[in-house]
């Protein structure tokens, strides 16, 4: 991305010149350059070369960027409110060669893990990506387990080459709402006999706070974590119990359906106690994310709780 082109300066060009001059755009328009001219700018330069040195953690004895690329993007899955276009257009956009070129400058720029779904579609994309484009990065398999079947996508996440695998989120919220916090046990435990990192998604509270009160012991937990009101209700409460868990939190929606900057939400996540975050991102995004990532974690930090991981 250009030295003067970054997410706020693309959108206010793009405002201002499709429509010409600020008198004739809609009231929308206007309302959303308001809103984005209101933002201070944060400064991270762009480096020219690949970022090198993003921080890392371990989960078990996976070595972690603590920046994470999500899969939501590419599988097509915007969480984009109410724009009801948005996930047909990504379809579109992330096209096998798209996603491959998404997933080389991850790794060129630090970023060693990915989190994606499980499906026959991610599966073939990152077999492929893996024999023709040489790519290594590690994946760790979101999975939508069903009672009637704890461990049969886990077993296909194994054997198409997962680090590691936890139990999607809307599961997770659904069991603990349903009375059945159990059932994630024997997931949890066959993942772990495999070798592999196993942990617990989650969107509400209710879900970590059940698992801590069992004998169930993931590896690490998959939880939300942003000031925008998006699938986190309470987030100082997350923040509060957080601190108190020993084990590696992964935090999510960090940017609250893209409404937060990175440099605002990544900070937020880290100190206030994530481990690791995970973002989805468009090529063009990569270099700059990790470069801000990298920028957050050697800073200051007003961090509370011990790095898990």
């Amino acid at each position: 991305m250009p030295k003067n082109l970054n997410r706020r300066n693309f959108l206010k060009d793009s405002l201002l010149t499709s429509a010409g001059v600020v008198s004739a755009l809609s009231f929308e328009e206007k309302a959303l350059l308001a809103a984005v001219s209101k933002t201070k700018e944060p400064n991270t330069p762009l480096p020219k070369e690949p970022v090198k040195g993003l921080p890392t953690g371990k989960i078990g004895n996976v070595t972690i960027s603590r920046l994470i690329a999500g899969g939501n993007l590419i599988s097509g899955f915007a969480h984009s409110r109410n724009l009801i276009y948005v996930s047909e257009l990504l379809k579109h956009y992330f096209t096998d060669e798209k996603i491959f070129e998404t997933l080389r400058l991850c790794e060129e720029n630090g970023i060693n893990t990915a989190i994606l779904r499980l499906d026959d579609d991610i599966i073939r994309i990152l077999n492929k990506y893996r024999k023709d484009m040489g790519g290594k990065i590690q994946w760790i398999a979101q999975v939508k387990i069903k009672e009637s079947d704890l461990t049969g996508g886990a077993k296909q996440a194994i054997d198409n080459g997962a680090v590691g695998a936890f139990s999607h989120g809307a599961v997770g919220d659904e069991f603990s709402k349903n009375g059945k916090i159990e059932l994630l046990a024997k997931f949890v435990s066959f993942v772990q006999d495999k070798k592999l990192i196993a942990g617990i998604g989650a969107h509400s509270l209710d879900v970590p706070m059940a698992i801590e009160k069992t004998g169930i012991k993931p590896d690490f937990y998959f939880k939300t974590l942003n000031t925008a009101d998006y699938e986190c209700k309470d987030p100082q409460q997350v923040i509060e119990f957080m601190e108190k868990v020993q084990k590696p939190w992964i935090a999510f929606k960090v940017l609250g359906a893209g409404v937060t900057h990175p440099k605002e939400g990544f900070k937020y996540a880290f100190d206030n106690g994530a481990d690791f975050i995970v973002a989805g991102m468009y090529d063009f995004q990569v270099k700059e994310d990790a470069a801000i990532a990298k920028e957050v974690l050697s800073g200051t930090q007003n961090r509370k709780r011990p790095w898990m991981a």
